[in-house]
């Protein structure tokens, strides 16, 4: 009988965010593939547990993860975990859940740490419909095309970004998105020196051209707000006539109309009245 991967989030800072049922779990799997071992084990070690690990992360996983599923069809348990946050999540984790569900390996995920979440939460912004956009790219003309297809996205964008590449990043976002545009910026989020900065792209970047940027950051842009439709000055028309034709008043057939495809109704009455002058 296959064992059971099981995704076990990780603290994104704070030791004290492990769940009982996270330790759990680690405590149960047979092993633990870690993104790496050297920050994992400082983890067991809180939780005065030893486990057997192996290191599973973007830079071997085409190797790593099937020896983990031969293991996992053999009968063996594993416990997945990033250095911080959830697995699967803008991570490798993702190619492991694949192979297991292509091979019919159970695949069970534990809640916890995710410093979209916490992010998105903290940010004050709409948090009913958002995109989550991980990592921009590396390469300048694709990071520049990632965000222009972005544009026009209207939910709340949520992008992860590493110290050293923030000021390019606001630099962009503000080309693509425009300085006026609401942003969180959230560093080293449940860590001692955690701040949520609630500001615009343009205030970022005139706060870190003058200060260095540290620690983790996640970004939360606004969505562009929603363009309003253009007054539909036909539809208008032909719906005071019809009304007119079900023996509404003149007045009252324009008033009704103007409301309903948002024109003025002192315009749409007087295009009535030249008509029915004619």
């Amino acid at each position: 009988m296959a064992g059971k991967l099981y995704l076990v989030p990780t603290p994104i800072g704070n030791l004290g965010d492990i769940s009982r049922r996270a330790a759990q779990t680690l405590e149960a799997a047979d092993f633990i593939a870690a993104e790496d071992t050297r920050v994992t084990v400082k983890l067991l070690n809180h939780l005065e547990l030893h486990k057997p690990m192996v290191a599973y992360h973007r830079h071997n996983c085409e190797t790593a993860g099937p020896a983990i599923l031969r293991r996992l069809e053999a009968g063996e348990s594993c416990a997945l975990v990033t250095d911080a946050g959830t697995p699967a999540i803008s991570d490798p984790g993702e190619d492991m859940v694949a192979l297991c569900a292509a091979a019919g390996v159970e695949v069970e995920a534990i809640p916890g740490p995710c410093a979209l979440v916490v992010a998105l939460s903290a940010s004050g912004l709409p948090t009913a419909r958002f995109t989550f956009e991980g990592f921009l790219p590396l390469n300048k003309k694709n990071r520049r095309a990632r965000l222009e297809a972005l544009a026009d996205e209207e939910r709340t964008m949520v992008f992860y970004e590493a110290p050293h590449k923030l000021r390019t990043t606001l630099d962009d976002l503000a080309e693509v998105f425009g300085p006026d545009r609401p942003l969180a910026v959230c560093r080293e989020l449940t860590k001692l020196h955690e701040e949520v900065l609630r500001l615009t792209v343009g205030q970022a970047q005139a706060r870190y051209a003058a200060q260095e940027p540290r620690g983790e950051f996640v970004l939360v842009a606004a969505g562009r707000p929603p363009r309003a439709e253009a007054p539909d000055g036909d539809g208008a028309l032909a719906r005071a006539q019809a009304l007119r034709r079900e023996g509404m008043a003149l007045k009252a057939a324009a008033a009704q109309a103007a409301e309903e495809f948002g024109v003025k109704k002192r315009q749409l009455y007087n295009q009535m009245l030249e008509r029915e002058e004619t």
